[in-house]
Order: C-alpha cells, then structure tokens, then sequence
C-alpha cells in the first residue's frame, strides 16, 4: 500500500513537472516586461520609493486573489469530466440553464465573446512574449538592436513550422527547461532582494491601496501594466484536462508563485538600488557574464510559452467544431498515443501571420504591451460570470453566495478591464478587432447551422412513413450495405431521396447514421453508438461523442456488432449529401450574413476527412437549399 502511495507521489511530481512546461509559459515570462512597463513604458509612472513599493503590492495582491484564489482555489473546481477551458465552461454554464431559452442564449453569446477574446490573447503572446526576449540583446550591446526584429520573426517562424511534427518530440524538454527558468527567476530576484530587503514591506497590502488613493490620475495608467503579471492565468484553466487540478496546484503554490515574487521584489530592489536600470529591469539583474546565456534561457522559456498558447487555440477550435460553433477545420493528429496532440494547418497559419503583423506593426514590447491586456481582461470577466452560473447552479451554492464571491474577483478585473480600455488608442483595438471579429464568425455559423436544419427539416420526410410506403412498392435491392449520413435519424436524408430518384435501387441493408455531440470532453466507447432496428432492413444508428472525442465513423461503426448489426466495410458505401446554400431576401438572417455563412459553409473542410471516411467508399449527391 505504501509503495502505491510512493508510485502515485511520483507520478503527481511527474505531471506537476510537465505542467511547469505547458500551463505556466505565459504566465513565467512575464517578468521579462511588467515592470519595464510600469516605470519605462509608453505611459510610465515616476519612479520613486513608494511607488516602486505600492506597484510591487498589487502585482502580489493579483497574483493571490486572482489566479492563487480565483483560479486555482475555485474556478478549477468547474470542471467538466475532467475538462477545463472557456468552451467546457460555457458547456458547464448551458447545462446548468437546461429549460431556460433566454438563459441559455445569453450565455451562449457571453462564451462566445470569451472565445474571441481568448484567440485575441492568443495572437498577442507570442508576439510580445519572444520580442521581450530577444530585447535583452539590446542590453548587452545596441549593436544588436538592428537585428531584433528579424531574429523574432525568425524564432516565431520556426515554432509555427514545426507544429506539423507535433510537440510530443520536444515537450520532454519543456518541463525541464520551464524548472530551470522558475529556478533562475527565483535565483536573479533573491540576489537582487538581498541588497534591498527593504521592498518586502510591500506585503502589506496597505502600500498597493496607498498607491491607488494618493496617485489616482496615474493609478489607472499603473493597472493597465500590472495586469500583464497575470496573464497565462486562464491557461491554468484551459489545460486542466491534460494535467489533473492537483498536479497544477502543486506547481503554481510549491514553486511558480514563490519564484514569481521573488523576481518581481528583486527587480524592485534594483530599481531602488540603481535607477538606471529602469530601461529593461529584468535583464539587468543579471551579472555581465551571465547575459547571453540568460538571453538564450529567456527565448526558449518564451517559445514554450507561445506553444501552450498554440495548442491551446488548436484544443479550443476542435472542442468549438464539435460544439457547432465554427465550421470543419482539416485536423491532423500528431501523436499515436496522445488524442489532445493536434494539428489544425489553418488555425497556425492564421495565428502565425497576425503574429508577424503584430511584431512588424508594433515593434517593440512597449508598444505591444498597448494591445496586451484588454483581451485577457475580458475573457477573465466573461470567466467570473459564467463560473457564477455554475458555482449558483451546478454546485448548488445559490446565487447569493455565488454573486458575493465572484463580485469580489469581478471587482478587481473590472478596475483590470477600465484601465485596459484606455490603452485602446495604444493598440488596444487589435485584440477587439480580433475577438469581435472570431464572435461574429462563431456566432453566424451557429445561427446559419440552425437555420439550415430548420430548412432541411421543413423539406424532410418522416422516415417510418417513408419506409411504410416503400414496402408497398420495394425498388430493386443490390448486395451491400448502405450508410445515409444525417442530422436528424427520424427523417429521410436527402441523399437518399436522390440517390433512389436518379438510381432507382436500394442497398439491402440501409443504415441512417447521426452524429450526436454531448457538452461532455468524452463519451465512453460501450456507448459510442445507439442501434434501432427498422422494417425493411432499415436500421437507425446515433454515434454519440463528447467535445474531445476524435470523430472516427467507420470505427465507431465497427461497435454495432455488439449491437448484432455486424458491418463488412468492404461492402459498405457511404452516401453524402452536398447542399449548395442559396440566400433569400427577409430570412431570419439579414442577407451579409447569410452570404458570409455560405462562404463558411463552402470552404469548410470536408465530411469524408472530418468523419474519416474512406474516401474510394464516398458517394456524394448534390441538393440547392434556400436559406
């Protein structure tokens, strides 16, 4: 018994590890430019005793009420079989509004914008991330300054080309690099912290809440660059599924927040110590000698930092296709024993190429740091709200006691979210653009989904009917058997209604098959399919999945044996219909939209790829439907 305790001590230590490398990258490597920030940014704040001392109390004071108790005490409580994330939140919070159109909606609307918000992050992390790195070659000789830019897009280039290869061949690396950056953080603060201990007074909270009341015209300036201490923190969240709650607890409360403040406090102390340093505080911390190695340390922390971002945005848009918020994106799997190791060629793509129009527009961490903020902001927000729902709901708290706890976090990221919108002129805009342009997208392929399901519903036959009246006048069968892919088993597929108008034959075996997506991560393979027997040799089958499962139809066809249907591949085709989307004028969509839906629609990725058909089995009917 004791050995298993020891075996399953170690295999906690073990992905606590691994979570250093993925889950706190973003989080790690804000030291690099927070204080910078404050004190030199674009809008910097004086640099004198007490405020050195009131900024260092409110990044620790964010640091423990925002992600030590919001996140890691609480909101990881919501998870959703395991799950973590926006979109298992917004499943958590739907599920919890079962019964209640208006609420379900309005939170649908709210997670959606949280989804914009978090691919808005998203594109600025890695941008703002490895451009700090790189900078501290300008400390060590402004010879290099020419060269900073290019290097960047070079480094990012290389991350986002290697994503095809999958991550499992480098992430071995990532814990252990992640351990000795933390540890070096640690190292460089408490050196540091020595020769000016006197900055431990900041604390006592007293000295953030002084700053706030005695400098209220710099004090909003001053959160909009505190906040970049807490990005990474939804990260925490996301990544939950991969790692277990327990194992990032361990990390963040053993080793990440402790080494966290000790950097922050010793950069505080340099500051006091020697105020020249204030240009890029982080890098000066370090000995002469130790610079460039420390430049080489930064840049891959940064990297590792930019990949959890990436698999992050590849985890959310899979979990949002089987959702139906956005349409079929081509999905590769990179990894033979990891199902969360994905690969979506055209969210990289799109991701890499606003990175280079961030680093080449903004071209500095100061200026970036305009455009950092307001999207993480937001998605903590939409966050607080939607854990409210499930906290009142899902754990029975009440909304009382729901509302009293989160309006506390809300308080703080509301003051987060203000001071962030006046960094809008600064750069601002883009991570809203970003957002608000991903919310429409989701928000008009889900509406458009459902208009055309109502519209293939209108036209749609009742299958019994259909089945009855075929047994009155049976066309020809022909050996094999036949799958009708469908959105809805208890109506007749178009594809069918075609395939006997033009070929006048039935297959003697007819399988109607429907894809039912669950708002859970995954659906127990002893119920992946539900079988019902028909007349006529008619056979009606639901594939069940959760929003992580990989969608694999001829696998989970291969479960209907234990339901006495056995199915010879070999002898099976599968039949696919192909809607051309026509728009109409007074829809209950106004027009663009129903044109940006059909664009959609039209370069989404295929059924036969989505669903792992084998493509030589396919075949495919036409239908015109009239939106």
């Amino acid at each position: 018994m004791h050995q298993e305790m020891e075996l399953s001590k170690k295999q906690q230590a073990g992905l606590a590890l691994a979570a250093l490398g993925v889950v706190y990258g973003d989080i790690g490597t804000s030291p690099l430019y927070t204080l910078k920030e404050v004190f030199a940014g674009n809008h910097p704040i004086p640099l004198t005793p007490e405020n050195v001392l009131g900024i260092l109390s409110l990044i620790l004071w964010s640091l423990i009420v925002i992600v030590s108790i919001k996140y890691v005490v609480f909101v990881m409580r919501a998870d959703n079989r395991g799950e973590g994330g926006i979109m298992a939140l917004i499943a958590l919070a739907l599920h919890d509004a079962k019964g209640n159109p208006k609420h379900q909606r309005a939170i649908m609307l709210v997670g959606l914008l949280g989804a914009g918000m978090f691919y808005g992050d998203g594109m600025v992390t890695p941008a703002i991330s490895v451009l700090s790195a790189l900078e501290g070659l300008d400390v060590a000789t402004p010879a290099f300054r020419p060269y900073i830019i290019p290097m960047t897009l070079l480094v990012l280039f290389g991350l986002f080309f290697f994503q095809k290869r999958g991550t499992a061949s480098v992430g071995a690396l990532f814990g252990p690099i992640m351990t000795l950056w933390f540890s070096t953080l640690a190292l460089l603060g408490l050196t540091n912290l020595m020769a000016h201990p006197g900055v431990l007074k900041a604390f006592n909270p007293a000295y953030g809440l002084g700053f706030l009341i005695e400098n209220r015209a710099l004090a909003i300036v001053a959160m909009g660059a505190v906040v970049l201490a807490i990005t990474g923190a939804e990260a925490l969240y996301a990544d939950m599924g991969h790692f277990g709650s327990k194992p990032i607890r361990q990390a963040w409360f053993g080793f990440v927040i402790p080494s966290l403040i000790l950097n922050y406090f010793g950069q505080g102390a340099l500051l006091l110590a020697d105020p020249s340093t204030v240009v890029n505080p982080f890098y000066h911390m370090a000995p002469d000698w130790a610079l460039y190695p420390l430049v080489g340390l930064s840049t891959a922390a940064t990297v590792i930092a930019s990949q959890a971002v990436i698999s992050g945005a590849f985890s959310v848009t899979r979990q949002a296709m089987q959702l139906g918020f956005v349409p079929r994106f081509e999905v590769k799997y990179t990894s033979e024993k990891e199902q969360g190791q994905i690969y979506l060629p055209g969210v990289n793509w799109g991701l890499f190429f606003a990175v280079v129009a961030l680093v080449l527009g903004f071209q500095s961490t100061n200026n970036l740091a305009g455009a950092y903020g307001i999207a993480v902001t937001g998605d903590m927000v939409i966050t607080s709200i939607l854990a409210t729902v499930v906290a009142a709901r899902g754990w029975g708290w009440g909304w009382r006691k729901a509302i009293a706890l989160f309006a506390c976090f809300l308080s703080v990221e509301l003051t987060f979210l203000y001071a962030n919108i006046l960094k809008i002129p600064d750069g601002g805009w883009f991570p809203l653009l970003i957002g608000s342009l991903v919310f429409l997208l989701m928000s008009t392929w889900k509406r458009g989904s459902q208009l055309l399901s109502e519209r293939l519903s209108d036209e749609s036959i009742e299958l019994n009917t259909f089945i009855d009246a075929l047994e009155v006048s049976m066309p020809t069968r022909v050996p094999g058997t036949a799958v009708f892919m469908t959105s809805s088993v208890g109506h007749v597929p178009n594809a069918m209604l075609h395939n006997l108008m033009h070929n006048k034959v039935l297959h003697e075996r007819v399988l109607i098959v429907a894809v039912q997506v669950f708002d859970v991560p995954y659906v127990p393979e002893i119920d992946r399919v539900d079988v019902r027997k028909l007349k006529a040799d008619f056979y009606s089958v639901v594939v069940q999945y959760g929003f992580m499962d990989e969608p694999d139809i001829p696998h989970a066809l291969s479960f209907c044996a234990h339901q006495g249907l056995a199915i010879e591949m070999m002898e099976t085709s599968f039949f696919l219909g192909r809607a051309t989307l026509i728009p109409k004028m007074a829809s209950s969509m106004v027009l663009w939209r129903e044109k940006l839906f059909i664009a959609m629609f039209r370069n989404s990725s295929s059924a036969t790829s989505f669903y792992k058909i084998p493509s030589n089995r396919v075949v495919e009917l036409g239908t015109q439907v009239v939106l």
